[in-house]
């Protein structure tokens, strides 16, 4: 990864990614998101003076099932980028080009998407064809930084796309994005797509990246057309 492959302290920068996970995500309920919730009172064994807790859920089964698969993401998203972090920049880098293969850009062969050299990057991770017959390339750019990506850094990349000639390029943080940064891509001619963490691990979960189904339920409905008699 340019500009940051030899001066990551990646020991420091994994203890304090995971710390900011944990303060930052407090799931409750997760081993059994189906459980309904109880208030502080309850879980203390005291009794509850507030009628409010005790009043009928007003949730469908269908939404509390919505909100128990958000929950699951919610942990699933934490635990890849926790993964993420324990792993090298050049693991990060083939995560970013696994997905973008996942999400259907590429073709077939090596030749539709590859790394770049270690050290002879100039500010280029990877390239992958946007699409099978390989009419046009994107070029990527993986930072797995904890702090937030600015401004400088993207212009970066717009120089290093702009030395390729290119005009598409995607920059994957395992971080956030600072305002300005955002601004800045957004108003240039190059078309440069942002990609946060949590948008990442998002990603990943949704074209199976990283992560693999384990459990599949189907919500049935009653057929009322079935019980139309003639």
């Amino acid at each position: 990864m340019s500009g940051g492959r030899s001066g990551e302290k990646s020991g420091l920068w994994r203890a304090g990614h995971k710390q900011a996970r944990a303060c930052s995500l407090r799931l409750t309920g997760v081993g059994n998101p189906l459980q309904p919730r109880r208030c502080q009172g309850e879980a203390n064994d005291h009794p509850c003076p507030s009628s409010a807790c005790h009043e009928t859920s007003t949730e469908t089964p269908e939404a509390v099932l919505e909100r128990a698969h958000e929950t699951l993401n919610d942990e699933l998203a934490a635990q890849l980028l926790d993964e993420i972090a324990d792993h090298t920049p050049t693991f990060f880098e083939k995560v970013v080009l696994d997905l973008m293969k996942a999400m259907g850009y590429g073709g077939w062969g090596d030749a539709a998407g590859r790394l770049t050299s270690a050290g002879a990057d100039e500010g280029i991770d990877g390239i992958i064809h946007e699409d099978r017959l390989g009419l046009d390339a994107i070029y990527l750019q993986a930072k797995r930084w904890q702090g937030p990506v600015g401004r400088p850094e993207i212009h970066k990349f717009v120089g290093a796309l702009h030395g390729r000639r290119a005009r598409k390029g995607v920059f994957v943080t395992t971080s956030t994005f600072t305002r300005e940064a955002v601004d800045y891509a957004a108003q240039i001619d190059t078309k440069i797509v942002l990609v946060d963490g949590r948008t990442l691990a998002r990603l990943m979960i949704l074209h199976d990246v990283g992560c693999a189904p384990a459990q599949t339920f189907v919500v049935k409905k009653l057929d009322s057309d079935y019980f139309v008699e003639e």
